[in-house]
């Protein structure tokens, strides 16, 4: 792009070669570019605080979002009353989150953002680094609640697990910390 001075005074004329669009886009220039940027939501305060640092980045990169729940598969297991009907369980869980987590994109994300939300059931952890393959996703910003000692040991960390076998980089997000990111 070449700026030149025009005839008339104050005026300046503007040359574009092809490609120099990306400049008055608004989009950040240099070679960290993102275009597309998962958000694991599982409703928590902790969750949407991810979405919060999210979204500025985003909207400087000019990248979509993509919003993914994750239904946990049910245990099974038979009771003194009988078996569970786990197959209309695990859809209702489904139809919920599609429904909550509709809402949440409508309420939460600006419409300049483009955004998808997308809804599956298994193991959260798992899935999440599955979208980010299939997607191809460019950055994860999911958050952590930050579980210790045994309630670690015994469910494990997401996010972990998510940092370690990821294909894009990983930004997490605790529940308490220093804040720069604003509402």
């Amino acid at each position: 792009m070449k700026i030149k001075p025009a005839q008339k005074p104050g005026e300046v004329v503007v040359e574009m070669r092809r490609g120099d669009e990306s400049l008055l886009s608004g989009a950040a220039p240099g070679p960290f570019r993102l275009k597309m940027i998962l958000v694991p939501i599982d409703f928590s305060v902790c969750s949407k605080k991810a979405l919060q640092y999210a979204l500025p980045l985003a909207k400087q990169h000019g990248a979509a979002i993509t919003l993914l729940y994750v239904a946990p598969k049910p245990t099974y297991a038979v009771s003194e009353f009988g078996a569970v009907d786990y197959g209309a369980f695990e859809s209702d869980m489904i139809a919920g989150g599609e429904k909550d987590l509709a809402a949440l994109a409508a309420r939460d994300v600006p419409g300049i953002i483009p955004s998808d939300t997308v809804v599956r059931s298994g193991s959260p952890a798992s899935e999440i680094v599955a979208l980010a393959k299939d997607l191809p996703v460019d950055l994860i910003v999911i958050s952590t609640h930050g579980r210790t000692g045994l309630t670690h040991v015994v469910l494990g960390s997401v996010a972990e697990h998510v940092v370690r076998y990821a294909p894009c980089p990983v930004l997490i997000v605790r529940e308490c910390e220093h804040e720069f990111a604003t509402p």
